[in-house]
């Protein structure tokens, strides 16, 4: 528990077999994380072997996609703060007790990882990666005259309990563009959300989706599109 409130966490997986069960444990060793889940998405041979060697509990979710994870984890957990993550080690485990406190003010708290301070030699973060984040980000904050966003992309983030008993139903999407659509729905819902840096290293082993070119560019012109679409329609997610 932390502050009296109870924190679950639920981490993605596909191809991060070599990573998971380190990344487990540094969560473990906080000793504030009630429960780890870890949502099997069609993950690579290896994977159950090594979430069974940790305190965490596993379940599969055969829809392919992050989104499609998230929403099943987001289902399969019982707690009053749920952290969102993903086992690649490209996080810092730590950095959840510098995020927690905002959860007192704000429901929902996402992680930034284009602070050129916070991002570790090495990182996947390379100049189209990170100001391509950072220039959608600031389309978001005047489009939805948010608080201050640098990183429509990171993948670290905490939210309430009410926060996605609010949102959860207005959910749409599968596959990779999921963490923007929470975002872009937080902010038309009008949830109080704030953006802090955190940590930011090379990932273990090769990403899916950031590892090619093509596939980058694929998705930050979805993300772009979902940004204009999302605004557009503003009123129906206004509406309960």
């Amino acid at each position: 528990m932390w502050n009296g409130r109870t924190v679950a966490l639920v981490l993605p997986t596909y191809n991060e077999k070599d990573s998971i069960a380190d990344v487990i444990r540094r969560f473990e060793a906080l000793d504030i994380v009630d429960d780890i889940l870890v949502i099997n998405n069609n993950a690579i041979d290896g994977t159950s072997v090594n979430v069974a060697s940790t305190g965490a509990r596993e379940i599969v979710e055969t829809n392919q996609g992050y989104g499609a994870a998230i929403r099943r984890g987001l289902l399969e957990v019982d707690a009053d703060l749920v952290c969102i993550c993903e086992p690649d080690g490209t996080f810092n485990p730590e950095d959840l007790r510098k995020m927690l406190p905002y959860t007192v003010e704000c429901g929902f708290v996402i992680g930034s990882r284009t602070v050129s301070n916070f991002i570790w030699d090495g990182a996947n973060m390379g100049f189209a990666l990170q100001w391509g984040n950072w220039l959608v980000a600031k389309f978001t904050e005047v489009l939805y005259n948010s608080s201050y966003l640098s990183d429509v992309g990171c993948t670290f983030r905490i939210l309430s309990r009410e926060c996605i008993a609010d949102i959860a139903p207005k959910f749409s999407v599968d596959g990779s563009s999921f963490g923007l659509e929470m975002m872009l729905i937080a902010l038309l819902r009008r949830i109080k959300l704030v953006q802090i840096p955190v940590n930011y290293h090379p990932r273990v082993g090769h990403s899916s989706v950031t590892g090619h070119l093509g596939k980058t560019v694929s998705l930050g012109l979805e993300m772009m599109r979902m940004v204009f679409r999302m605004r557009w329609r503003a009123r129906s997610f206004r509406s309960k």
